[in-house]
């Protein structure tokens, strides 16, 4: 992946939710970097939840239906702690 798709990833990580931005914003500057192309392609995927929902997944409050998101949405959690 190139500098300008990375950046934009970067970009769009930045959330309408204050609650969301906290909980990805060490995850961004921490562990975004080391995501493979297919790992990067996983988070896009998460990027395209609603806010609402993305928020309940990474809080633990509800359950990721996505299998694949939700290793993911497990990364963003752990990048917390």
């Amino acid at each position: 992946m190139n500098e300008v798709e990375f950046k934009r990833i970067v970009w769009r990580s930045r959330r309408g939710l204050l609650e969301l931005d906290l909980q990805l914003e060490r995850f961004v500057s921490d562990v975004l970097p080391t995501l493979s192309e297919s790992e990067l392609a996983v988070y896009e995927q998460v990027l395209m939840l609603p806010d609402w929902d993305f928020l309940e997944y990474v809080n633990g409050k509800s359950v990721c239906p996505d299998a694949q998101l939700a290793v993911m949405i497990a990364r963003i959690s752990a990048a917390q702690q």
